[in-house]
């Protein structure tokens, strides 16, 4: 019914685990049929962001979550993204994002 009503369809979620490609991919394999223009995470909110300020930010989410930051800059970093990634959450990743 959505898709042949007059409106634009998303489908949202706060994931920091995965790449919007990986989620996609879980979803139609669940059966959905979706596009992956139709998939709004926390982290494109957070890439957009990250564009619109032009900032270099360090990354602190999952080795998954990687690709959906593809092309932006995190040499000399001076933000930091945090999302759900355990592994990085360490005395030394810490500290270098505190500095």
């Amino acid at each position: 019914r959505l898709r042949s009503a007059p409106v634009t369809v998303r489908f949202v979620t706060n994931t920091t685990k995965e790449s919007k490609r990986d989620l996609l991919e879980r979803l139609t394999g669940l059966g959905f049929d979706i596009a992956e223009h139709e998939i709004f995470t926390s982290l494109t909110a957070a890439r957009n962001l990250l564009e619109q300020q032009q900032v270099r930010p360090l990354l602190l989410v999952d080795d998954k979550a990687l690709p959906d930051f593809a092309g932006i800059g995190t040499d000399n970093p001076n933000a930091v993204v945090v999302g759900l990634a355990p592994q990085h959450f360490h005395y030394e990743m810490m500290n270098k994002a505190f500095r």
